[in-house]
């Protein structure tokens, strides 16, 4: 049953972290980040006592409500160069799944954890590093970094399982979120 539910929370990141990569729509983003970090709790909880695991999903919505809130008072910006790499975005998106499947097959021995697990933390570095390097926009750019310390994050649960650094990590995704909310703020008052 276990096994089952990691392949599932395995497909639950796929989805959502390639659906941050084609949406556009901060609302959308936003969904999909929150399921993001259901998967990431279900995968780190498989090392960490349920506590521990569940200040992953708690910190995640919290950056999640964090970032609605300044996007409210944000103005909505329009990107229309969206159409016109949505092919790059489809390659790339495929290249990073070939990439990391092919290396967790030997980070799976290597850290001791199972396939979907090794995976789902490789693939959400890879694809919060391709969505950094696509995007310039503030929000995009937070989504981002807060996709590459998940997966960090789950392939980091099963080395070492510490209070300490749970809460160091939580303190790390509200701090990138509060930052993200500050600079979408400054880039709301730039004149155009």
């Amino acid at each position: 049953m276990t096994v089952t539910l990691n392949w599932l929370m395995l497909l639950l990141a796929i989805f959502a972290s390639t659906g941050l990569l084609f949406s556009r729509d901060w609302r959308w983003s936003l969904g999909l980040l929150a399921v993001q970090y259901l998967s990431v709790f279900w995968m780190v909880q498989a090392h960490w006592p349920i506590t521990l695991a569940a200040t992953k999903l708690v910190t995640g919505w919290m950056a999640c409500a964090i970032l609605g809130i300044a996007q409210l008072n944000a103005k909505e910006a329009s990107e229309s160069t969206w159409l016109q790499g949505r092919l790059f975005h489809i390659f790339a998106a495929g290249m990073v799944l070939a990439a990391t499947f092919a290396l967790s097959l030997r980070v799976d021995t290597w850290l001791g954890v199972s396939l979907p697990l090794a995976w789902g933390g490789l693939l959400l570095i890879g694809v919060g590093l391709l969505h950094l390097g696509i995007t310039s926009d503030s929000f995009q750019v937070i989504i981002g970094l807060l996709t590459v310390m998940a997966g960090f994050e789950i392939l980091y649960a099963a080395v070492e399982s510490s209070a300490l650094v749970t809460a160091l990590l939580a303190v790390i995704n509200l701090g990138l979120a509060l930052a993200g909310a500050y600079f979408m703020n400054v880039d709301q008052e730039k004149p155009s």
